[in-house]
């Protein structure tokens, strides 16, 4: 059984989740969410009948903040973590991944993640593309899923793929967008990595931004045509050489259309923007079109 924990991140419902897996050898937990919303996590763990301290494996899709911030808390329990090799270093010393996001979030950094501390390196397991991953009765494989970020896993079980960030954000009735934080969105090879999650012809897509996905095509079409309309939105700003302070006003506004032009109820858009800041977009985008054009 799988079940799907609400974080209520920023005290709001379906923004992030958390997966417990059931297991014959006890709890899985795909995804952590950020330390600021533990409280949440545990009392999702405990709902569906176990104890934090039960959960032995941890598996992360990338290590954002929103995805992967509690992992150090599971792991001084004793959870081993499961993590793209690139991450790995981040997480046995977060110093400089604190410190970037410190500077985008400056004071409202600690009400937004909480803590991160270092996790100790053999409680740490760097995963290959096709590696498989047993606990008791269910097997866990590792699909590298570039393009969001570089260090992104989709984690399959069987027909079901969690797909952290690479299949989009996706909230109640509303369209799926691309999340393109800096520093390493490849339009490029995000397409590829949904060519290759396509391929799996997964039954379901869980989304960490937020729920069940059941048919993927449609989905992934979108997906697809979201992201060259953002890249193409922001190409002429690139080359005319304006900031992200000149250019955010004007696409958090393209952002807000196309959202509801997709069907998102306009009582929804805090969810999204909790989820996937539009803002964020802004340098991550610039920072891919300054890649391309070099």
């Amino acid at each position: 059984m799988i079940h799907i924990i609400d974080l209520h991140f920023k005290h709001l419902a379906q923004t992030i989740a958390s997966f417990l897996i059931e297991t014959s050898d006890g709890p899985v937990l795909v995804e952590t969410g950020p330390h600021s919303t533990f409280a949440n996590l545990k009392k999702g763990v405990e709902k569906a009948g176990f104890t934090i301290d039960e959960v032995r494996h941890v598996f992360l899709t990338h290590i954002h903040l929103d995805h992967a911030g509690a992992a150090w808390d599971l792991a001084g329990r004793g959870a081993t973590i499961y993590l793209h090799p690139f991450g790995q270093r981040h997480m046995a010393d977060p110093s400089k991944l604190m410190e970037s996001a410190r500077r985008i979030y400056q004071d409202q950094m600690d009400s937004l993640w909480g803590d991160m501390r270092a996790i100790d390196e053999a409680r740490l397991h760097p995963t290959e593309h096709g590696e498989t991953i047993t606990v008791g009765n269910r097997t866990f494989q590792a699909l590298h899923t570039p393009g969001h970020a570089v260090h992104h896993i989709a984690w399959q079980m069987g027909g079901t793929i969690f797909t952290g960030d690479v299949a989009g954000v996706k909230i109640a009735s509303g369209p799926v967008v691309p999340p393109c934080p800096p520093p390493d969105i490849n339009l490029e090879d995000w397409k590829q990595s949904l060519a290759l999650l396509r391929g799996e012809n997964p039954a379901k897509l869980y989304l960490t931004h937020f729920g069940i996905v059941e048919n993927y095509d449609p989905h992934f079409d979108y997906l697809e045509r979201e992201m060259d309309a953002w890249a193409n939105w922001m190409k002429p700003h690139f080359d005319a050489g304006e900031t992200p302070d000149e250019i955010t006003p004007a696409f958090v506004d393209f952002v807000e259309e196309r959202l509801t032009g997709g069907g998102m109820a306009k009582a929804d858009l805090p969810l999204y923007e909790a989820a996937n800041p539009s803002w964020m977009s802004v340098a991550g985008l610039l920072r891919y079109w300054k890649k391309k054009t070099a």
